[in-house]
């Protein structure tokens, strides 16, 4: 996944902005609202982490406005507002999370995980494919019962492919959901990742449509 972080505090967002890239996902980080307009009108993001107060105005009406306009990003609030007013308006306004500061790391990725899955359509962390049993929240596979052990990395691809099966993805669009915009990307590393968990998970779990891009194998 690629996620939008909107957050001033440096020190909370180089945290946030580091668990995120452990888990496998990329992350763009900015701490304005207008940069985060800009961002979103520019990148398909599969998620924003939206604090509520920035320097240049309240998160609360940046999300309003986000919705207003049909943009349906699933959006996680990050603030330090703990009223369950201050929660009822959030959510009212179109979040579909909220986490309040001080907040514990693994939790934020447990919910980005549970949040996307409701969007992908299925909240269930458990899917099989072929001889292949996938944790979505434990990011764990199993092949024919044994554990595979896969980078940050690979895990993030397969994710994106589970996300989407039978869809193709581009090497481009798959560029996108696993680097932030200021990353250097070598011209092959997409081709290495999939040579690497075909290797792993088997040779037919990823299809190749050449010239096109890359889909979820038939189980």
């Amino acid at each position: 996944m690629r996620l939008l972080l909107i957050e001033d505090d440096t020190v909370l967002g180089a945290a946030v902005r580091d668990q995120i890239a452990a888990d496998g996902q990329s992350v763009d980080w900015v701490t304005r609202l207008d940069a985060a307009g800009h961002a979103l009108r520019g990148t398909a993001y599969d998620l924003v982490l939206l604090d509520l107060m920035l320097p240049d105005g309240r998160g609360i009406v940046f999300l309003r406005a986000l919705r207003a306009r049909g943009d349906v990003t699933p959006v996680i609030i990050l603030t330090a507002l703990d009223q369950v007013s201050d929660r009822i308006e959030g959510l009212n306004a179109g979040a579909d999370d909220y986490l309040v500061k001080p907040f514990d790391l693994a939790e934020l990725s447990a919910r980005i995980g549970s949040v996307a899955r409701r969007y992908s359509g299925n909240p269930n962390p458990i899917i099989s494919h072929g001889a292949l049993e996938i944790d979505l929240a434990a990011r764990s596979v199993l092949r024919d019962g044994k554990t595979v052990a896969l980078t940050a990395r690979e895990w993030a691809l397969f994710e994106a492919l589970l996300a989407r099966p039978g869809q193709l993805l581009s090497k481009a669009q798959l560029e996108e959901k696993l680097y932030a915009f200021d990353a250097e990307i070598e011209s092959n590393t997409i081709e290495v990742h999939v040579s690497r968990l075909r290797k792993k998970l088997g040779a037919t779990v990823i299809e190749t449509e050449r010239g096109m891009g890359y889909r979820l194998g038939k189980p």
